[in-house]
């Protein structure tokens, strides 16, 4: 799967995220059930992609925040900013946006 700095990814509605003693933890709920087999710690970075995937911001502005906010350059900022978005579109944590830029 190529991601392009133009796509657009909003948090996946059978997601709940909790952030607890400063971790943020994604608890996936099917059927008004959680999934205690799937869920996933963010570290820092990871989280704060997580916050910035709102379904209105593009990868490429994702990645702007990055390297605005931490001491990295773009290239390594886009770098991890894919690597984080793979995992959480293979994880079903996150999709892409629809057309409307809503997030659904």
């Amino acid at each position: 799967m190529t991601i392009s700095l133009d796509a657009v990814f909003c948090h996946d509605p059978n997601i709940v995220d909790r952030n607890i003693a400063g971790e943020v933890i994604l608890v996936p709920i099917r059927n008004n059930v959680g999934d205690l087999e799937s869920i996933y710690t963010l570290n820092e970075t990871a989280a704060r992609i997580w916050e910035l995937l709102d379904g209105a911001r593009t990868l490429g502005e994702v990645r702007d925040a990055m390297v605005a906010e931490y001491d990295v350059t773009a290239s390594q900022a886009e770098s991890d900013l894919l690597e984080v978005v793979a995992q959480l579109v293979e994880a079903e944590a996150i999709r892409e946006a629809d057309a409307a830029g809503d997030g659904g």
